[in-house]
């Protein structure tokens, strides 16, 4: 899935993630409990009032908390990390032909439990970020992991 990734950054996890490819975000980083993604809202992406989505929003930070819980290379094929629970604030709209970015840390990890924060930015395209952030603050994202058997 080429649109999905960049070189050296792909995921096995987006391989076969058809939502994200429709969405087209790109993956500008991943690391163990880090991951950083972005897209350009599209029109089809907006809700009545002419803003972003909410079910857009989330979804686009899900796949960031995703790729921050799912080692590239993962030490037990056998198990995958998913979603116990999340909880999303939303802070500010967004509109079409903006960019967006999520950026997921990991807070804590213990046993097959984890606490994940994923932020979510917006910015008209070109504008360069300021103060090393990318864009304007529109959510935040709290999830929390689980690893559980891989069927």
């Amino acid at each position: 899935m080429a649109e999905t990734a960049i070189p050296g950054v792909a995921h096995h996890i987006l391989e076969n993630d058809y939502a994200s490819e429709w969405m087209g975000i790109e993956v500008l980083a991943v690391s163990d409990g880090h991951a950083t993604i972005r897209m350009t809202l599209r029109q089809e992406m907006l809700n009545g009032f002419g803003m972003a989505h909410g079910g857009m929003i989330f979804a686009f930070a899900d796949t960031a908390f995703a790729l921050a819980c799912n080692p590239a290379s993962p030490a037990d094929p056998d198990s995958i990390t998913v979603a116990a629970g999340v909880d999303i604030n939303f802070l500010k709209p967004a509109y079409q032909g903006q960019v967006i970015t999520a950026v997921a840390d990991r807070r804590s990890s213990a046993g097959r439990s984890g606490l994940y924060d994923i932020q979510i930015f917006a910015a008209d395209p070109g504008a360069g970020a300021s103060a090393g952030q990318p864009g304007e603050l529109i959510a935040e994202f709290r999830g929390r992991s689980r690893t559980i058997p891989k069927k």
